[in-house]
């Protein structure tokens, strides 16, 4: 079987388990998933749901989040991992979005990826997600299953969303992260049980 025919593969079958699949992420506009994504850094998406209500509650935009105190931040966040980085970023992220942007999400990679805490992963949810540019954002999830499904011999993220670029059509490229993404959760966990892991059997047969 080749490549391209196990990316068929994979897409008809994610098709049928995940016909719609919303942004895991709560949000309410581009501001708050820029900042729900970069509290996601080694933090469940469940977690940041949890705590993100009362963050945005209190500073929902980055006129009212440039205005906080590091430690007030830090206090709203105290729950996820690497709180006292994310929070000096998510300040002086909102202060550079003020300064350079007027307060509004810029809509390309380099000013996003030009913001403290914010890598090319982040950039590219937020340009799928929030504004629907064509991205594939690649987390551990893909990553580790394009390499189980032998679709990548990439050594990191950024090769393995070259090779998913290559092998996926464009116009999938925003909903078939998103799928992967639930598949890996539901039916191949990195650690635990991989009985019902039917995907990877179809393509490695």
């Amino acid at each position: 079987m080749t490549k391209k025919q196990k990316a068929q593969i994979i897409i008809d079958e994610l098709e049928k388990l995940y016909p719609e699949v919303p942004v895991p992420l709560d949000h309410s506009d581009p501001f708050t998933l820029l900042v729900a994504v970069a509290l996601s850094a080694q933090t469940t998406d469940k977690k940041v749901n949890q705590i993100s209500p009362k963050l945005f509650e209190v500073a929902g935009n980055p006129f009212t989040m440039k205005d906080l105190e590091v430690e007030e931040i830090k206090f709203l966040i105290k729950e996820i991992g690497l709180a006292n980085t994310k929070a000096k970023n998510l300040k002086r992220m909102a202060e550079l979005l003020v300064e350079r942007h007027n307060g509004i999400i810029p809509q390309t990679y380099e000013e996003l990826e030009a913001l403290p805490g914010i890598g090319h992963k982040t950039a590219s949810v937020v340009m799928s997600q929030a504004f629907g540019f064509p991205a594939f954002p690649v987390d551990t999830h893909i990553h580790r299953l394009m390499t189980q499904w032998k679709l990548t011999s990439g050594k990191n993220v950024v090769e393995t969303e070259n090779d998913a670029k290559k092998l996926f059509p464009k116009d999938a490229w925003n909903k078939l992260h998103l799928q992967i993404i639930f598949y890996g959760r539901e039916y191949s966990p990195a650690r635990g049980n991989k009985e019902n892991d039917y995907l990877t059997k179809m393509v490695l047969e």
